[in-house]
């Protein structure tokens, strides 16, 4: 097995909302789809990386509590992390480091999940 995680899904209340959220905060495009009344705004994934999208239609509610996932912050993850209360969100963490594992910040989206970025700078 390369690696436990294949997939996850960012449940919304307000699709729109949440699908520019992260489109401002990761300064990307997330491509939107819809099929059977289930909207997904689907995150940049290449080279077979885990692919996730927020999606609105499932029955998911947004939680606070449970499963944290982990974005790429990228190079460093202080620059999507300063773009989240701008957006609408609110940083819970700070970037801090995990020694030789890198840095890991936690913040709360607009919809009320909380959600972590991992960065090895």
């Amino acid at each position: 097995m390369a690696s436990a995680i294949n997939w996850f899904e960012l449940p919304a209340t307000n699709y729109q909302r949440a699908a520019g959220f992260y489109g401002q905060v990761l300064g990307a495009e997330l491509q939107h789809v819809e099929m059977a009344g289930l909207k997904m705004a689907f995150f940049p994934a290449s080279d077979g990386g885990t692919g996730g999208c927020v999606t609105h239609g499932n029955g998911n509610k947004p939680s606070a509590e449970g499963a944290l996932v982990y974005l790429n912050g990228g190079e460093d993850l202080a620059v999507p992390l300063s773009r989240v209360e701008q957006a609408g969100g609110k940083v819970l963490m700070p970037k801090t480091s995990i020694g030789e594992n890198g840095f890991m910040a936690i913040f709360t989206d607009t919809e009320g999940n909380r959600v972590a970025f991992h960065s090895m700078n």
